[in-house]
């Protein structure tokens, strides 16, 4: 069965942005919310989901992961406003 993937992006204390790929985006920050996440974000707790995006494919959300980690945050804001991601507030 093909499995979507999903690009998300979280806001940290502190306002840092947190970007990673999973197939379940909710499921996926449940565990960044109760410390069984990414190490990044054991340090930083998660605040919110900003963002999500689908894929096709975990390839395609990997590259858009890569792309989206060599932004400032600056670029970040910018594109979570200007390219149609899902908003959404947790």
């Amino acid at each position: 069965m093909h499995k979507s993937w999903w690009l998300y992006m979280l806001e940290c204390k502190g306002g840092e942005i947190y970007t990673g790929i999973a197939i379940d985006v909710d499921e996926r920050y449940k565990a960044h919310k109760n410390g069984k996440g990414a190490k990044y974000t054991k340090m930083n707790p998660p605040v919110r989901i900003l963002a999500r995006k689908m894929f096709p494919d975990r390839r395609s959300a990997a590259r858009a992961e890569y792309e989206m980690k060599q932004m400032t945050p600056l670029k970040k804001w910018q594109w979570i406003y200007a390219f149609g991601f899902e908003r959404i507030e947790t």
